[in-house]
């Protein structure tokens, strides 16, 4: 199941990411392009001011899902120059602490979420551009701060079980493999 959780994590934080960048691509050339006298009769009648709002509904959906995902992953940037310092039990204790609040913390502003989702569906309130009901627009705080608390629980259960935390190694690429004593090519010659 947290498989699958994991999969579907990464395939909506791609997937927004990819719509995004190919939105502004197109938006870009259209704008650039109706400055081109033959073209403009053409692209004059095609409207996407909606875009640049979409976009950063995308982007906020993705910074919401990224960041229960650098949890999951390890990737946020965390000062533990302290915490190293501190002897092994009270290291394991200031950790769990710290993850606890994490969790704590992502899952009240997730309630805080849902409760202002759950009255805006309730208004007649659109979004500007798309008229899209602002509770779809909105609901992305609860969702997204639920999976963040979710994962600070995750990593807390794992680090209580292994002494392990989450580390992203940046030199690491999924299915590729690099033996150690293979040589390293520059190029041709």
């Amino acid at each position: 199941m947290l498989r699958i959780l994991d999969r579907l994590e990464e395939i909506l934080i791609a997937s927004l990411m990819a719509a995004a960048t190919i939105l502004i691509f197109v938006s870009v050339l259209h704008r650039f392009g109706t400055g081109i006298p033959f073209l403009y009769p053409y692209l004059i009648g095609i409207h996407i001011s909606w875009a640049q709002e979409l976009c950063i509904y995308m982007f906020i959906w993705m910074a919401k899902f990224g960041a229960a995902y650098g949890v999951r992953t390890g990737i946020h940037v965390g000062v533990d120059v302290l915490i190293n310092q501190l002897n092994p039990r009270w290291q394991k204790a200031v950790i769990l602490f710290g993850l606890f609040g994490g969790a704590f913390f992502t899952f009240v502003v997730g309630t805080m979420g849902a409760k202002f989702v759950i009255e805006l569906m309730s208004t007649d309130q659109v979004s500007p551009d798309l008229e899209l009901p602002s509770w779809i627009v909105y609901a992305c705080i609860p969702l997204g701060s639920y999976l963040m608390s979710f994962r600070f629980l995750q990593v807390c259960w794992a680090y209580w079980k292994t002494g392990e935390l989450p580390h992203h190694d940046a030199t690491n690429i999924d299915g590729l493999e690099v033996s150690p004593t293979a040589p390293i090519s520059l190029g041709e010659a």
